[in-house]
């Protein structure tokens, strides 16, 4: 079972990364730091939308329209590490202890 423990911070882990990435991207396209007219750019920010849709997407369904500001990162962030919390709180039931 610490198998499933280790994999599942993992893939947690990997998520937040992820999301800071494109937090940060974002921020960077926004203050026209980045220019998504540049092939490298538009790639990485075309595959980071495409990684982390599907975890936005039922989040935006549930939220209020806040016009230009999007929470639906903020929302999914805080699961992650409520999610990794958790997981922590709870790693003696995965190794049995």
């Amino acid at each position: 079972m610490g198998t499933i423990y280790e994999a599942l911070m993992l893939i947690l882990d990997v998520v937040w990364f992820v999301m800071i990435a494109h937090i940060i991207m974002s921020w960077l396209i926004n203050f026209q730091v980045l220019n998504l007219r540049q092939p490298l750019v538009w790639q990485i920010w075309n595959g980071l939308n495409r990684l982390l849709e599907p975890l936005y997407t039922p989040i935006r369904r549930i939220l209020p329209n806040t016009g230009g500001l999007d929470l639906a990162p903020l929302v999914v962030f805080i699961g992650v590490i409520i999610l990794q919390r958790g997981l922590i709180n709870n790693r003696d039931w995965f190794y049995g202890v």
